[in-house]
């Protein structure tokens, strides 16, 4: 399943946010796929899509990050999953 993870952290946790990141690449773990990551621009925030059959790896490296960022973290659907469930729902209603 894909997860949207977004992430804002305070001016007070950029130092160490950096330092963590130059260590360890920020990389989740093993059985959690990073499909792609992006970064505000001059800000502490940000978005990744994930991709975990194992929502307790997910869980953990959000964890991991929990002193510097606050998160949220949401299932995901592309497009044409999100088109089957509206054509699924609007035959239901019918």
């Amino acid at each position: 399943m894909k997860f949207i993870v977004q992430w804002n952290g305070q001016p007070a946790a950029q130092q160490p946010a950096i330092e963590r990141f130059m260590k360890t690449g920020g990389l989740p773990p093993d059985n959690v796929k990073l499909l792609g990551r992006w970064h505000a621009i001059g800000e502490l925030r940000g978005v990744a899509i994930v991709e975990a059959t194992d929502t307790g790896a997910l869980a953990a490296w959000v964890l991991q990050w929990g002193d510097v960022f606050s998160f949220e973290v949401a299932p995901a659907l592309s497009d044409e999953e999100l088109g089957a469930a509206l054509a699924a729902f609007q035959g239901a209603s019918k």
